[in-house]
């Protein structure tokens, strides 16, 4: 069997590493034992940031929304817990491109939240909270 020499696959490897790391600092660059272990951490980095960055958009469109949202006198959390009262299913993304888009619609939204809450207040639907004293009647302890 003929002998097998890897110096033009070692080679391609450190060129393919070396190509990647191109744009790096210092050695990162041009040393391919530290380029690889840089672009290793690179890719670590990368994966990690992937989730980070859906986190901090969700954070971004809480912002947005909750703005556009004080503007009209209300609080972020009452929003959206009458959203889903009201069964509006629209997610955080969509309500904030709207309230940046346009703010009219959350305006409407928010008056639909207010008219059912007052609704809600007349009819006297809210659930009352028991008494501890309420509590220990309804389970038959006395």
């Amino acid at each position: 069997m003929a002998r097998v020499k890897r110096g033009v696959t070692a080679h391609a490897r450190h060129r393919k590493v070396l190509s990647l790391t191109k744009g790096f600092r210092g050695r990162s660059s041009t040393c391919f034992r530290i380029a690889i272990e840089k672009l290793e951490k690179s890719w670590q980095y990368a994966y990690r940031d992937r989730k980070n960055k859906k986190r901090e958009m969700r954070g971004l469109w809480i912002q947005r929304i909750n703005a556009a949202v004080r503007c009209l006198g209300m609080k972020y959390s009452t929003f959206i817990n009458g959203l889903t009262k009201l069964k509006v299913s629209l997610d955080r993304k969509v309500l904030a491109k709207l309230a940046v888009e346009d703010p009219n619609i959350i305006k409407e939204l928010v008056a639909k939240i207010q008219l059912n809450g007052a609704e809600l207040k007349k009819k006297g639907t809210s659930p009352k909270k028991k008494t501890a004293e309420e509590s220990v009647d309804s389970n038959g302890v006395s």
